[in-house]
């Protein structure tokens, strides 16, 4: 069994759901060495998540950013926790309802998802620094 284990530095994105599944691969040449396997992708924050859906149409992703708007508002009188900005703790719910990792099959040296589904980084604030990702894989090799 192999096991390998990557962080991966993302680039600064505005709030909103983005692809990375592109941007996992190309920091990942050791999937290719995996004939059977998972991988395990965590997001070190927690005020983005990760997500697995729809990588096809762009407006899903608009869609989900002004759904998760409305399910998580900003500016509620309840929030206690409002040092950080009015985006900051509807930030963390969001992340806490998507969560903080995702696990896709690797099978002959790629990842094994559906023909239209990508990885998202889901970022919740508004203004956000650059995010961290682990990707542990591990399996079978060739």
């Amino acid at each position: 069994m192999k096991w390998f284990q990557r962080e991966i530095r993302l680039p600064a994105v505005k709030r909103g759901f983005h692809l990375i599944t592109d941007l996992l691969e190309a920091h990942l040449p050791e999937l290719e060495d995996i004939k059977t396997g998972l991988a395990h992708v965590f997001i070190k924050h927690t005020s983005a998540s990760l997500a697995i859906n729809e990588d096809a149409d762009p407006t899903v992703r608009q869609d989900f950013e002004s759904h998760f708007n409305q399910l998580v508002p900003e500016d509620q009188p309840y929030y206690r926790h409002t040092l950080e900005g009015p985006d900051d703790m509807p930030a963390h719910l969001k992340a806490a309802l998507l969560g903080s990792s995702v696990t896709i099959p690797i099978t002959n040296g790629k990842l094994n998802m559906g023909t239209w589904q990508g990885i998202y980084l889901c970022e919740h604030r508004n203004h956000a620094s650059k995010r961290t990702i682990v990707v542990t894989l591990q399996g079978e090799g060739f």
